[in-house]
């Protein structure tokens, strides 16, 4: 979703928990609840369907050399155990991400790779997100389960995946979880996290192998309420040369900048006072500023003349 802050012009957004929208049912009946992490609605769960959206079944492959020689899509449970497609939701091949009968309801997609780039960036960036996508606690997660607070709601779990061999591994210390982005002819590009990390990582995979998918609503967030935090102030606005920001809070905070289609051009940490930003070699547009301390984030709408 290239066009992630479009829409934003500002709102103090606390310990980055979203509100959850709705549910949405899939095909199969299985009812899901969301969760909007900035202008983002994701699934809080793992996919769970074992039909496309047409209603068309989706190949239940139990066999490890069947599994190893498809070309078409396929799911399974790990370890062919249904509970664990239950808990985890199903393993999906590449192939039924990218058919175009869809594997997502109506009005949701499986993620491309900017999609989860802009959801990790949004979080302070990938060597921190796993930590704040993952579910707390060892309940599915193995010790020690590193950094994770879950404050972004996402809910991550550990669900493993089917190697391109057919076989199953790592339920209880990764996650995977595909992009619908090709790399070449038989990969394709997808996030994991573990146990161990607090990061969030992008690899790509074979075309083969069995990973989770969660579902990305096709609208963003609009958000049109002007913050008027007295304790951060952006000025000018609009702006030519440089903006100023008056910040007055104690607590050290971080200062980071955003075109409208998600990229972070400017970041550094910011301290109580007046700072000054260049934008003179930024493009006249629209831009966001985001200001995140310990539990908290303030967005603000700068336009550049």
């Amino acid at each position: 979703m290239k066009h992630i802050f479009l829409l934003l012009t500002g709102l103090v957004l606390f310990a980055f928990k979203g509100q959850s929208q709705t549910t949405v049912t899939d095909y199969d009946g299985n009812v899901y609840n969301t969760v909007t992490i900035g202008t983002q609605i994701w699934f809080k769960e793992n996919l769970k369907v074992t039909h496309y959206r047409n209603g068309v079944p989706i190949t239940d492959v139990t066999d490890n050399t069947g599994w190893t020689n498809l070309i078409t899509g396929a799911y399974c449970d790990y370890d062919n155990i249904s509970s664990n497609g239950t808990t985890y939701g199903k393993l999906y091949n590449f192939y039924a991400v990218a058919d175009t009968r869809n594997l997502c309801p109506v009005g949701w997609h499986v993620p491309t790779d900017a999609n989860w780039t802009a959801l990790s960036d949004y979080l302070g960036g990938a060597s921190v997100a796993g930590g704040k996508l993952k579910e707390t606690g060892f309940s599915h997660w193995q010790s020690p389960n590193q950094g994770a607070t879950n404050q972004s709601g996402f809910a991550a779990l550990p669900g493993g995946n089917r190697t391109n061999a057919g076989t199953f591994s790592n339920i209880g210390t990764y996650g995977y979880w595909w992009s619908s982005t090709e790399s070449g002819a038989s990969m394709a590009w997808n996030r994991y996290m573990t146990n161990f990390g607090s990061g969030i990582v992008t690899v790509f995979s074979s075309k083969v192998v069995g990973q989770s998918v969660r579902c990305l609503s096709d609208s963003t967030v609009s958000i049109n309420e002007i913050n008027n935090n007295e304790n951060i102030q952006v000025f000018p606005n609009p702006a030519n040369d440089r903006f100023y920001i008056n910040y007055t809070l104690s607590e050290n905070a971080e200062l980071k900048v955003y075109d409208i289609e998600g990229k972070c051009l400017f970041e550094r940490a910011l301290t109580s006072g007046m700072s000054v930003v260049d934008v003179k070699k930024f493009p006249i547009g629209v831009y966001i500023i985001c200001i995140m301390g310990g539990n908290w984030t303030v967005k603000k709408k700068l336009t550049k003349e």
